[in-house]
């Protein structure tokens, strides 16, 4: 009898780990296994299993709230269903093998904290309403192949404290909103075709420890603003089209470490950094 016991209260507690997470949220779960060749993951999920077995995820109550599944051989799309996370607070899949177009309903997930997708080989626009995730604190999207402009709605980010789109195929200029993001601490745009002068406002976004555009085509003097952006650890210019010599901005941040210009940048008479207008308005 007490084995019998034993036995319903096993069943019973199984049930109630299937049962915690709602259908739904299993379903989105599955279309992310079979968009992404999930027999084939280094850590792959037994379908069969509670949930809260299954790798890289984590639940608060009933909810899906964590998927880190980084280094784990996913390859395929990113799928649709993801949205349907509604919980989801930190989605983290990069160095796979993922492509393709992000879905557009990823920009439903409003409970986004950190979209980390970076070391893929995603493709097309960053969504333009990407703006609509207002709980982001990171957007890494570094070393993938994302092209056209950066969307004007990631000024809506206001709680956004890294903002990585390194190595990717970016162009235009920095949308006038970015300066809306007071609470940055970190703006890599390296390895792009971006263009235009680097504008003034930049200096508002005074919590900034590292800024790093190199190699871009950035071009222009440098806004009076930089000096402004006391907290600067990291700056990084080099291999753009500056003009003039910068050479004292270095001595004007008090807490640099990391400080790279282009050699023609560091030479010849001293130039005022000049506060161009911006030019995102033409």
């Amino acid at each position: 009898m007490r084995t019998v016991k034993l036995t319903l209260i096993c069943c019973l507690l199984s049930a109630f780990a299937f049962a915690n997470v709602t259908q739904t949220q299993k379903e989105a779960l599955v279309a992310l296994y079979t968009a992404t060749n999930g027999d084939s993951w280094n850590n792959s999920w037994d379908l069969d299993q509670p949930i809260s077995d299954w790798h890289g995820i984590t639940l608060e109550g009933d909810n899906v709230v964590s998927i880190n599944l980084s280094f784990n051989n996913l390859k395929g799309n990113l799928p649709k269903e993801i949205s349907e996370l509604s919980a989801l607070k930190i989605l983290n899949l990069s160095f796979n093998k993922l492509e393709g177009e992000l879905p557009s309903t990823l920009t439903e997930m409003l409970s986004l904290e950190k979209l980390i997708l970076f070391s893929n080989s995603f493709s097309g626009a960053i969504p333009k309403d990407i703006g609509n995730l207002k709980n982001l604190k990171s957007l890494e999207l570094y070393n993938n192949n994302f092209f056209g402009e950066i969307p004007s709605s990631i000024g809506n980010l206001i709680k956004l404290e890294a903002l990585i789109l390194s190595s990717n195929l970016l162009m235009g200029k920095l949308p006038a909103s970015i300066s809306n993001l007071k609470s940055l601490k970190v703006l890599s745009l390296f390895d792009n075709s971006l263009l235009g002068t680097i504008p003034a406002s930049i200096g508002e976004l005074t919590q900034l420890e590292e800024l790093v555009l190199s190699n871009n085509a950035f071009y222009g003097n440098l806004p009076n603003e930089l000096a402004q952006l006391s907290n600067l650890k990291t700056l990084l210019l080099s291999n753009n089209a500056f003009k003039g010599n910068y050479a004292v901005l270095k001595d004007q941040l008090p807490n640099i470490v990391d400080f790279d210009l282009d050699a023609a940048n560091m030479k010849g008479a001293l130039a005022t950094l000049d506060s161009e207008e911006d030019d995102d308005e033409d």
